[in-house]
């Protein structure tokens, strides 16, 4: 099984893509985890529907490519980060060519708060009900990033959280082969 792992920050220090990086190492076996990258993506506008940029063309192809994706998002303004927000508009676009429709997605993301990235991640499943991507419900991820979970090579050392973090993927497998079962 293939999935896809999406740092919703651009971020080089993101606690998000420290998280994704646990996630990698907590892997169950027979899953491999790949980061689907955006960065490259310029702001979408419509104008270019008929002349997609190579970069779109490359990220759409990324999400295509994988059996499922973990969304990490940080949380912005009680939202998800406007360049996230960019990169799923280039992906469903153009008209008819969503490349999410269909494809399992679970969320997670962290944050300094108190609350984790909750308000983001309400505001991201919406979107994704609209591109019809199935979206796991339980169990849910708002971790409030505490610096001493991670040693100073920026692995997980926190049991809770590690525990916390497996359950979420064993959870994300089952759901991610419960739809690509379907689509298939």
């Amino acid at each position: 099984m293939r999935i896809g792992y999406i740092v919703g920050s651009l971020s080089s220090t993101s606690i998000n893509r420290k998280v994704a990086r646990a996630f990698v190492a907590l892997a169950p076996e027979g899953v491999e985890l790949v980061e689907l990258n955006f960065k490259e993506l310029p702001v979408y506008t419509p104008d270019v529907d008929g002349d997609y940029p190579q970069a779109a063309l490359d990220w759409k192809a990324s999400i295509e490519s994988v059996d499922g994706i973990i969304i990490l998002t940080p949380e912005y303004l009680r939202s998800i980060p406007g360049a996230l927000k960019n990169a799923l508009d280039w992906a469903s676009r153009p008209w008819g060519t969503n490349s999410f429709n269909g494809k399992p997605v679970a969320i997670a993301g962290a944050s300094m708060g108190a609350i984790g990235t909750a308000a983001a991640q309400q505001h991201l499943r919406a979107v994704l009900g609209h591109l019809n991507a199935p979206t796991l419900g339980q169990p849910e991820v708002f971790l409030q990033y505490r610096a001493d979970s991670w040693d100073a090579e920026g692995s997980l050392v926190d049991e809770r959280t590690t525990a916390l973090l497996e359950g979420f993927l064993g959870a994300v497998v089952t759901h991610v082969d419960r739809y690509a079962t379907v689509a298939a």
